[in-house]
């Protein structure tokens, strides 16, 4: 699985705010090693999403995994590229 879709799939199994599913629901997993689409014209839904991937980071008593880590990593890098 592609960290896109990692980070997706996670944020799937959230309770998020209409904004935000509404964004997710519109998401695409991309072929060819691509990954996952979410094409937001707001970066604060990017931001708030990415927020809620804190949890892949580990902590709080809950182990990390390497690939869910990475995932969050790279989408917060994406994130960060946005213009605010």
């Amino acid at each position: 699985m592609f960290p896109e879709a990692e980070v997706a799939d996670f944020l799937r199994t959230t309770e998020l705010e209409p904004a935000e599913r509404a964004a997710l629901d519109q998401g695409v997993t991309v072929r060819r090693g691509q990954g996952y689409t979410l094409r937001v014209t707001a970066p604060a839904v990017h931001r708030r999403l990415l927020a809620r991937c804190q949890p892949l980071d580990g902590g709080h008593g809950v182990p990390a995994v390497p690939a869910q880590r990475k995932a969050r990593r790279e989408y917060e890098t994406r994130v960060s590229a946005l213009t605010p």
